[in-house]
């Protein structure tokens, strides 16, 4: 139900001027409470967030790698696509975390779609309420397949609909020096990366890690939909994501070296992600997966910082507009994402490269298992 606001002729206002009306959502509660997460679920959730947390801060020996879609638009396709992932995550487990990025939330640096949970018509209906079902039903099935799930958080109040589902989170690059997020992120009950800003500085988003992990205080809502004081305990488990910026990429190792003393300085864990897409790759698919393959080599050759890989895939390369008459199936509407079969590839590049470090570094020489063989 949508409430119009009208001004009658000659009334005198001071609020709303430029709101046009407010549609009604459901609570968090009434729309958890009609697709609960249930216990099965539940338990992959608190596993893989221990997991990712092991990973990052090196206790487990592992690569994580998140990957999917850049932007969540056909939840069918993104179906089809975590079926075939989750049987990859299966084949490299030992070597490889793989989280599923399943992205619903599209910041823009000016105007267009804001993702499927903005208008999931990709018709400017903005059904928001039918957006936020059809995003939790598919985060539901991605765990069903075993898979556990990735999320960039954009409004400060989505995560009440969909956080109890997801296992790693992600601070934007528009948002990453933003009080608002910071405080989100404090909240949030995952480990969470904040990528480095637009213009490549990586002093913010070490900031943000720094910030989300103390204590805050700030507006909010409860799962009954009323506003709130939100008092949070702070998130030691931030990390920085470097994505590169408008001066070029920044996954180079001395670019990973000036990251870490940066972390250090600030006393975080001096482990890194690396987003091999956006300004790390041009935003170009095929050099995605060059600037992966470059970086598997790195952790095969022993650079430790490296904690984990971010990768924007779907099953077709490439991206298409919405206005292209019929969608092409498994195919982007966002940004470029690599094609499922060099993915494929690249996982089981990842896995070998874990094994590799671990044989340069005389992890397993006496017999004893890896962490990661440990966490299986």
């Amino acid at each position: 139900m949508t409430t119009i606001l009208d001004t009658p002729a000659g009334a005198a206002s001071t609020t709303d001027r430029n709101v046009a009306g407010f549609d009604h959502l459901p609570t968090p509660r009434e729309l958890v409470g009609a697709q609960p997460l249930g216990a099965d679920r539940a338990r992959l959730v608190e596993r893989s967030r221990d997991e990712i947390a092991r990973v990052l801060d090196g206790t487990d020996d592992r690569v994580l790698l998140v990957v999917g879609p850049c932007s969540v638009h056909d939840p069918d396709a993104a179906r089809d696509y975590a079926a075939r992932l989750a049987a990859v995550a299966r084949e490299v487990r030992d070597d490889v975390l793989v989280v599923m990025r399943v992205y619903f939330e599209k910041p823009r640096t000016t105007t267009g779609w804001k993702g499927l949970i903005n208008d999931p018509g990709l018709d400017e209906t903005f059904d928001v309420p039918r957006g936020l079902r059809v995003a939790r039903d598919l985060l539901l099935d991605v765990l069903d397949e075993g898979l556990p799930v990735g999320c960039e958080f954009l409004e400060p109040i989505s995560p009440q609909y969909i956080a109890d589902a997801v296992s790693w989170g992600a601070i934007g690059a528009r948002t990453t020096e933003s009080q608002v997020h910071r405080q989100l992120a404090s909240g949030l009950s995952m480990p969470i990366g904040f990528k480095n800003a637009t213009d490549g500085n990586v002093q913010v988003a070490v900031d943000g890690c720094g910030a989300a992990r103390a204590p805050h205080v700030f507006f909010g809502s409860t799962e009954e939909g009323r506003t709130a004081i939100v008092r949070t305990r702070g998130n030691a488990e931030g990390h920085v994501i470097l994505r590169g910026g408008r001066g070029g990429s920044n996954f180079a190792p001395a670019d990973v070296s000036g990251a870490v003393e940066r972390l250090r300085a600030a006393g975080l864990a001096e482990r890194v992600m690396i987003d091999a897409s956006h300004a790390n790759s041009g935003k170009d698919d095929v050099r995605q997966v060059a600037v992966a393959r470059e970086i598997a080599g790195r952790i095969a050759a022993g650079e430790d910082a490296i904690a984990a890989v971010m990768l924007e895939s779907f099953i077709e390369a490439g991206n298409q507009g919405l206005d292209a008459d019929p969608l092409v199936y498994g195919k982007s509407v966002t940004d470029k994402c690599m094609a499922w079969g060099d993915t494929a590839d690249l996982l089981r590049e990842f896995a070998a490269a874990v094994r590799a470090a671990r044989e340069l570094r005389g992890a397993t020489a006496d017999g004893a298992p890896s962490a990661g063989q440990m966490n299986v």
